[in-house]
């Protein structure tokens, strides 16, 4: 089985990229178009040049990688997406070959935390937009896309993972509640700016507080992504 996970930035991402890994019969990738993106917008992001240096900036021959022979002959691929890395002219045809996941995260807490790490952030650049813009090509195309609150993740661990397992037909194992501090191999070479909480984890952090209260842009970035993530949402396992 191949596995796209659909996510935002500063969403339970790299974890649940932890989690698939730690079963022990799964492949996993770290964000494939982050390089082709970089190229095709030529944004200034942080390690830009190391990332070019570190994937294709081809989308033909990521796709090819994505749907070719799985890493070291797994049962099954995890693939890490961006949904922002989906611009306008990169190939979305491919997505109906794989098993399409949406993990979405309420936008305040979205806005909160990359623009922590990102300054002046824009609504492209969150993906709410592109997540739903996908969500509707796969199933008008007939698929069966499943979308996943990165808060009830946390909130209950073992009861979503499985919903999650049960979903898309892939077995449930305990093992994929924790994994070893320290980061994955197969991180991407930006993990040294991203992956930092996330690299002293051994598991899923506890369930999230409040929402953040936020003002000026970051309010307004929030609250443009409302209407994308609230239909996601309305369907959400």
């Amino acid at each position: 089985m191949r596995i796209a996970m659909w996510s935002g930035p500063r969403n339970l991402s790299t974890a649940m990229m932890y989690s698939f890994a730690a079963r022990g019969d799964c492949a996993v990738v770290d964000e494939p178009f982050y390089a082709a993106y970089l190229d095709k917008t030529g944004l200034t992001h942080p390690m830009r040049d190391e990332i070019l240096a570190s994937q294709p900036t081809d989308p033909a021959a990521v796709i090819d990688g994505l749907l070719g022979p799985i890493p070291a002959q797994m049962p099954h691929f995890y693939q890490k997406h961006m949904s922002q890395h989906m611009i306008p002219g990169m190939p979305r045809d491919w997505v109906q070959s794989v098993t399409n996941v949406f993990l979405i995260r309420h936008p305040a807490r979205v806005a909160a935390s990359f623009s922590a790490k990102y300054d002046n952030p824009t609504l492209a650049d969150i993906g709410f937009v592109q997540q739903a813009e996908l969500y509707d090509q796969i199933k008008q195309a007939g698929g069966r896309p499943v979308v996943i609150d990165s808060g009830d993740i946390r909130r209950d661990p073992e009861r979503m993972l499985k919903r999650l397992c049960a979903a898309i037909d892939l077995d449930w194992t305990p093992k994929m509640l924790s994994w070893p501090s320290g980061g994955h191999p197969d991180d991407g070479v930006w993990a040294a700016h991203w992956y930092g909480a996330v690299h002293e984890s051994t598991g899923f952090a506890a369930a999230e507080g409040p929402l953040p209260d936020l003002d000026g842009p970051r309010a307004a970035l929030a609250e443009a992504a409302m209407p994308a993530y609230e239909r996601l949402c309305s369907v959400a396992i």
